[in-house]
């Protein structure tokens, strides 16, 4: 009757985590809950995706207003060109920073479930990040293997991501 007794009050321990050490399954899932959360990174064509989306929703509308109400037509933006990009994309980055500093999601983002954290803290990141993020996209824009590159990396970043420590991540992530 006392070997049953304490079969019992053993099982009682080992259930409530006051018993025998961990067997080697419990110690790497007791490893894997103490590190960081696994990142989904957004993949390539949900980025594409999405610039595809906020260039319509966002770029075009600033594209227009530069074009007939600031250069008078698409003669004056041709002779002005330099200063109709930068009327153009000013704009674009003021707007897309206070998108991503106030829900880390553009419209094009929040239409494909992703969104742009900080990678040491996976938090919404800094409007500093963000400005700096979004100032280096247009200049990787000029030399395109900033945005190539997340064709060949599995985590897709892109050149301003790696110089901004920004990530791109999927919202709706699988639980695992």
């Amino acid at each position: 009757m006392a070997k049953v007794e304490n079969k019992k009050q053993r099982f009682r321990d080992v259930k409530q985590g006051k018993g025998q050490a961990p067997s080697s399954n419990q110690k790497s899932s007791s490893k894997q809950k103490s590190t960081k959360p696994i990142k989904h990174y957004a993949t390539a064509g949900l980025k594409i995706k999405a610039f595809l989306t906020d260039a319509f929703m966002l770029l075009m509308p600033i594209m227009y207003i530069v074009f007939y109400l600031i250069m008078d037509g698409r003669e004056g933006f041709a002779a002005h060109k330099l200063l109709g990009w930068i009327a153009i994309l000013i704009p674009l980055v003021i707007v897309q920073t206070l998108f991503m500093f106030y829900s880390s999601q553009t419209p094009g983002y929040r239409a494909y479930n992703i969104k742009v954290i900080d990678e040491k803290t996976g938090q919404k990141p800094s409007l500093f990040s963000i400005l700096f993020r979004n100032l280096s996209a247009i200049l990787s824009l000029f030399t395109i293997v900033g945005w190539v590159m997340m064709f060949f990396r599995k985590d897709s970043k892109t050149l301003h991501d790696l110089l901004s420590a920004t990530a791109v991540v999927t919202t709706d992530a699988p639980k695992t």
